[in-house]
């Protein structure tokens, strides 16, 4: 096997300059025997190939060894036509085909070539033709659809990056092969057409040269050259129609995990009610007068077996099933050993708690579409630590009787946070602004980011999906909402333990900051309070050392931790604009007209208790619309804008906005690190 793959580069090579000799190049009929008995081995060995196949994509080389293949099977055709033009013979496997098989009859012969054609070029060809069509237009269609749906899964943690990156390379090359095999299909039929051609070519040129060159009887020169043309037809119209079979098995299989013999053993033998009463009709049959009994009643009576043995083997694995699910109920109502232990567990209190109704448990269970909610959710954990570089507590999961069967409630310490419900049976498609067509459905809101959606019925997926819209199951509605719920409220999430946690890891490499910072200049307490002023802004703290530098360094001049956060803020300058940021390291940027940011700044009163804007409510409600106008303006040339102003209105502009606009960011010009250049692309005057 190492010795073939380390020369299979030559084999396509050696198999065109091959089929370029034996056009050019008489061969002898003993290799000619060869050529013809390996051009039917490779035939059978590609449609066992394609039996085998759980998805399409594994034989993407199928159309280029399609056309190699007809090119061998021409090159085939044409060596025997010079032998059986030349000397009259072209080896015993075309004798053998010409005598043998059709039993010497010409008229026999040509009739069992010509059905042999027929079932290739109407059938198998026809349709496989058509199927590859369609399947290319669909598989183009869905493409954006599909591309949609792998960013979602991959924003809502449910793959990696380089996941994404395979399904993106599998829609493409998917893309690809069904474009390739539509135009493959028509080797095929042009194949067919061919025999025919080179089957009336050799039958008239032979008796031709029989007759005039070789001066034979007009009756011996019509049996001797119509066998050997018929032997060639057969010897070529076999393999040809076997390449044919591969070439509609490969276009009509869905993806499976399984191969074609499994996956249509399985799903018949699901339908055990099928094969009883095909065979109890079957046996009917046998009392019908005029027809034979014996074969009626054989084949009837095994398939009324085979079907009481599967209703038998069903109704077992239920038995097992309810066997199982009895056991479960039994242990879930069990007592607790302890009923103070029970009392003490009704106080406790749950960082992050998702309750939800009777319905969704099988999704707890393990019955999701892509994994058991608990195992994607921990993958959502692990993805927004990664991302804000903080601690997130586990999700508690449980079922609420309170609670529709249908519905789930998030929690954060205790208290409803956000709420949704499923429609049973149904997917969520959301139309991503370019689908092709309506789609009917339960219009709806997605829960997690407000957008207009439809539930459609879970068949309903591949039509959705033709049409341009992204579809995503009950599970990853929840999911998805539940990242956007943590990251809403991950400042509440972080405790004084976890920033002690954290200092601690800090500490394993930058023991030198978080010694000198913590506890001589800041508080624990203080600290968690500048990192909840970040992350409540949607600021990563994964650079911690840079924070707590930045921190200290300030905490001799002010202990107030929004101060102290705002000098973390131009320390993290660049992390926080890079998401803004186009390849040209340029800022698009909303800012305020001077006099209007003197006017903020004016309005800022100072207190005891720190500052807060004392800006007139008719002025700051101005402010709010003229800047969710330029927004809107922004959004729609397709723009991701940042609204900035100076470091000392920014905190207060950000508290003014963040109820209107919670997506906007805004960031203050001593926030900019050198080498990013700023667009103005609108004003905000009221």
């Amino acid at each position: 096997m190492k010795r073939i793959g380390a020369h299979s580069d030559l084999l396509a090579a050696g198999l065109v300059v091959l089929v370029v000799v034996m056009m050019i190049v008489p061969l002898p009929p003993v290799i000619l025997d060869l050529a013809i008995t390996l051009n039917i081995s490779v035939a059978l060995a590609v449609v066992v190939a394609t039996l085998y196949l759980p998805r399409p994509l594994d034989f993407s080389s199928f159309p280029s060894l399609l056309l190699l293949t007809t090119l061998f099977r021409l090159a085939i055709n044409v060596s025997v036509t010079r032998l059986v033009l030349l000397h009259g013979d072209a080896g015993h496997v075309v004798e053998a085909f010409g005598t043998f098989v059709v039993g010497g009859n010409v008229v026999v012969g040509l009739v069992i070539f010509m059905v042999l054609v027929v079932i290739q070029m109407v059938v198998v060809t026809a349709g496989a033709g058509r199927v590859a069509e369609v399947g290319a237009r669909f598989t183009l269609d869905a493409m954006p659809g599909k591309q949609m749906a792998i960013d979602a899964d991959l924003n809502a943690g449910q793959i990696t990056e380089d996941q994404a990156r395979e399904r993106r390379s599998d829609i493409s090359r998917e893309a690809d092969f069904y474009g390739a095999m539509d135009g493959a299909s028509k080797f095929v039929k042009g194949d067919a057409i061919a025999a025919i051609l080179i089957t009336m070519i050799n039958l008239v040129g032979g008796i031709v040269v029989g007759v005039a060159m070789h001066h034979e009887p007009i009756g011996t020169a019509v049996q001797h050259y119509s066998l050997l043309t018929v032997g060639d037809g057969l010897a070529a119209q076999i393999p040809a129609l076997l390449i044919s079979v591969a070439t509609g098995i490969i276009v009509t299989r869905a993806i499976s995990d399984k191969d074609l013999g499994a996956d249509i053993a399985h799903q018949i033998t699901a339908q055990r009610k099928a094969p009883m009463v095909a065979g109890a009709v079957i046996c009917m049959f046998a009392l019908v007068p005029g027809l034979p009994k014996i074969p009626f009643v054989i084949i009837g009576g095994g398939f009324f077996l085979i079907g009481r043995s599967l209703a038998k083997t069903a109704d077992a694995e239920a038995a097992d099933e309810t066997a199982t699910a009895l056991l479960h109920a039994q242990s879930a109502l069990a007592p607790p050993a302890n009923p103070r232990d029970q009392a003490l567990d009704a106080l406790s209190l749950d960082a992050l708690e998702l309750s939800i109704g009777f319905g969704l448990v099988p999704l707890v269970d393990g019955g999701g579409t892509s994994g058991s909610l608990p195992a994607r959710v921990g993958a959502v954990r692990r993805q927004i630590a990664g991302e804000v570089g903080t601690i997130i507590p586990s999700v508690r999961i449980h079922d609420d009787v309170l609670i529709g069967s249908h519905d789930y409630v998030m929690k954060v310490r205790g208290t409803e946070v956000a709420r949704g419900a499923l429609l049973a049976g149904h997917q969520l498609a959301l139309d991503p602004g370019d689908a092709i067509g309506q789609l009917d459905g339960v219009p709806t809101t997605e829960p997690a980011f407000g957008l207009p959606a439809v539930w459609i019925a879970d068949a309903r997926r591949p039509e959705a999906e033709a049409l341009g819209y992204t579809v995503v199951d009950g599970e990853s509605v929840i999911v998805t909402h539940l990242t956007e719920t943590i990251r809403r409220h991950v400042a509440e999430l972080l405790t004084r333990q976890d920033v002690r946690a954290l200092l601690d890891r800090l500490k394993e490499v930058n023991a030198a900051v978080v010694e000198e910072v913590v506890p001589d200049l800041l508080s624990v307490g203080e600290l968690q309070r500048v990192l909840q002023a970040l992350l409540r802004e949607g600021v990563s703290i994964r650079d911690l050392g840079a924070v707590v530098e930045a921190a200290g360094d300030r905490a001799r001049i002010t202990r107030d931790p929004d101060l102290l956060a705002e000098y973390a803020r131009q320390a993290l300058g660049r992390t926080i604009l890079a998401p803004y940021l186009d390849a040209e390291h340029r800022l698009r940027a909303i800012a305020l007209d001077p006099a209007m940011e003197q006017e903020v700044s004016e309005s800022i009163a100072q207190t005891s208790d720190g500052e807060y804007l004392a800006m007139d409510p008719a002025r700051a409600h101005a402010l709010v619309q003229s800047l969710h106008d330029e927004v809107e303006q922004a959004t729609a040339r397709g723009r991701r804008p940042v609204l900035i102003c100076s470091s000392r209105v920014r905190r207060h502009l950000r508290r003014l906005v963040e109820q209107a606009l919670p997506q906007l960011s805004v960031c203050a010009y001593n926030e900019i690190s050198p080498g990013i250049s700023v667009e103005t692309i609108g004003v905000v005057n009221a």
